[in-house]
């Protein structure tokens, strides 16, 4: 009964109803409702019907994959809308503040599912995480207990393995559940497991867990297997409470790593090379003061409504976009004839990210000539990449994406062809798509990754008539409310829960 008032009290909070606005609907006392949310009072199947009613959501069989939305697409988008902090982001700095024995706050935390799983493992293992509003309060324990880790959390979200760059420096022997997440071929953790080597860590896996030995060591100078997000940000962990300086090669210069290395340093931490694929990092024996920090913004979330206006032709300005993180992709769509305006550059609450206010135009698209891939920062970013399926689908000419971090992402994209598109899938790597199509409405289900799954909802807004689109949850994983953000600017979605 806990954990189902811990959902209902998270989803009432995220509609923005208080205690009292609730018992209201549901015709009984604030009380009533608080021992509900704390779970000391049994309810009834009837009370949660009645209570899901109220909250939108079906509470008898909420679980993932359950959620599905109705497009009416075709409509013209307007207004504006406001950027969101990242799940990348979030997650990174939830993993962070294992390293501080000090109340670590964090300002506008997304209520998305990532979110909530790296929550549910911190409070299994002893820490305390308290919502405030859109903030989180973290409060170590005095000891960390693992053998009552929440394995059903951490198994659904791959950030778990970002909790043992934390851990080593609080326990020499534990064990963490396998981690899952989204179904990308085989997104190896090796990488990791060679970083943290060189901290005198020793992972072995089993079929259902990381088994993390350590006896640590000082590294002078690490040399990243490859140039991953979460690797880096896992080693910065690792050498964050080691006094001796350790200097950190081809690390990944993303967003992500980036707000990392801004948190690391408010907790004091020296870290030079921020930005760059070089890190030198000189940590500290023990960190243990009171911090705050405030998330930045998540450029992914900036794209998705750049190229949910771009592909319904629509006007809409998109504030408080990371715009050091979106250059080299606003510069490929101006060469396929997007048109824009940009806001002069203005800080992040962070004091370090820049940002802008982008107005779009609608506009004709040609197809590139050149194909558009991935790269590491300041490439184009990977998780940006399956925008541009869409927007091919839109732009005259052949369009090849080039996917080559992925084994099964470009895979993902012939759904596209269910909504009208047409595609030619290479390899599992590289597919062909002709545009412009006038996408027709349909019923899909979500595929089990988080960008592909945005696509065909983006694709769905464009498409003339009523779509469906069943088992949002990996939606939910790495976009806070978005359906009420896209019925905020015009767009014509709902649930579709069942009661």
């Amino acid at each position: 009964m806990q954990n189902i008032g811990h959902r209902i009290a998270d989803m009432r909070e995220t509609k923005g109803i208080t205690q009292a606005d609730l018992a209201k609907k549901l015709k009984t006392t604030q009380s009533a409702i608080a021992r509900i949310e704390s779970g000391k009072q049994n309810v009834s199947a009837d009370m949660l019907k009645r209570i899901g009613q109220a909250l939108g959501k079906n509470l008898i069989t909420l679980s993932p994959g359950t959620v599905n939305i109705q497009i009416e697409g075709g409509k013209k988008l307007s207004g504006t809308i406001e950027t969101n902090t990242s799940k990348n982001g979030a997650v990174g700095l939830l993993c962070a503040s294992l390293l501080n024995r000090g109340t670590t706050t964090l300002h506008r935390m997304p209520r998305i599912e990532e979110v909530h799983r790296i929550i549910e493992v911190l409070e299994s293992i002893g820490v305390r995480v308290e919502w405030k509003a859109n903030s989180v309060v973290i409060t170590p324990p005095k000891k960390f207990t693992l053998n009552k880790i929440d394995v059903e959390a951490a198994k659904k979200t791959r950030s778990i393995v970002m909790f043992i760059g934390p851990l080593i420096h609080l326990i020499n022997s534990f064990s963490l559940p396998q981690s899952g997440g989204c179904k990308l071929g085989s997104r190896t953790v090796m990488p990791h497991f060679y970083a943290l080597q060189n901290f005198g860590v020793d992972i072995k896996t089993t079929d259902k867990a990381y088994e993390v030995k350590t006896t640590f060591t000082s590294p002078e100078e690490i040399i990243l297997y490859e140039s991953g997000d979460t690797v880096t940000e896992n080693t910065l962990f690792a050498a964050a409470k080691n006094p001796k300086t350790t200097v950190i090669k081809y690390a990944s210069a993303n967003y992500m790593v980036q707000e990392v290395c801004t948190f690391l340093q408010l907790l004091g931490v020296q870290i030079e090379g921020v930005g760059t694929t070089t890190l030198t990092v000189t940590g500290l024996p023990e960190i243990n003061q009171d911090v705050a920090y405030t998330l930045s913004e998540d450029p992914t979330d900036s794209m998705f409504f750049l190229a949910a206006a771009i592909v319904t032709k629509s006007s809409i300005t998109i504030t408080r976009c990371p715009i050091e993180f979106l250059e080299l992709e606003l510069l490929k769509l101006e060469k396929m004839g997007f048109q824009y305006k940009k806001s002069k550059p203005y800080f992040s609450h962070n004091g370090v990210t820049k940002l802008v206010d982008i107005t779009t135009k609608p506009s004709e698209l040609k197809a590139l000539h050149e194909k558009i891939h991935p790269s590491v920062y300041p490439g184009l970013n990977i998780d940006n990449l399956p925008f541009f399926a869409v927007i091919a689908t839109q732009a005259e000419g052949q369009t090849l994406i080039h996917d080559w971090v992925y084994e099964k992402r470009a895979i993902y994209f012939t759904e596209l062809d269910k909504l009208g598109a047409e595609t030619v899938l290479a390899d599992p790597h590289r597919i062909y798509i002709t545009g412009p199509t006038a996408l027709k409405a349909t019923e899909l289900i979500c595929p089990p990754a988080l960008r592909p799954a945005t696509i065909l909802l983006i694709a769905m807004l464009a498409a003339s008539g009523q779509s469906v689109l069943r088992n949002i949850y990996s939606i939910n994983r790495g976009y806070e409310k978005l359906i009420e953000r896209l019925s905020s600017i015009g767009a014509k979605v709902s649930y579709l829960d069942e009661f």
